[in-house]
């Protein structure tokens, strides 16, 4: 069944850490704290992997599935989608400091 935004409000804290699951392997993790957080997990190369997406409510629950499913787009082409954000991201590090040089 998926998450509404009503039940991750009410999902409450608890001793331990623990998940609460939407669909196509995304989820949110309620640590002991309070805090949530989104997360994504796939399979790449024969291996399980993690995609952190942001924390909720910062990240809501519309912006967590878009980004899921732009996750599994990357995935059927091939691409490791943690591979390409940090490809993005170096990419972006250089682009602006190619800026502030020059």
């Amino acid at each position: 069944m998926p998450l509404t935004d009503t039940a991750i409000r009410k999902a409450k804290s608890k001793f331990k850490q623990y998940k609460v699951s939407d669909a196509g392997g995304l989820y949110l993790l309620i640590k002991p704290d309070g805090a949530r957080y989104w997360r994504v997990k796939y399979r790449h190369g024969g291996k399980e992997r993690l995609l952190a997406l942001g924390v909720y409510p910062h990240v809501s629950l519309a912006e967590a599935r878009s980004e899921r499913d732009d996750a599994k787009r990357l995935l059927k082409q091939g691409l490791d989608p943690v591979t390409a954000r940090k490809q993005h991201r170096r990419a972006t590090e250089v682009a602006t400091a190619n800026r502030l040089i020059a």
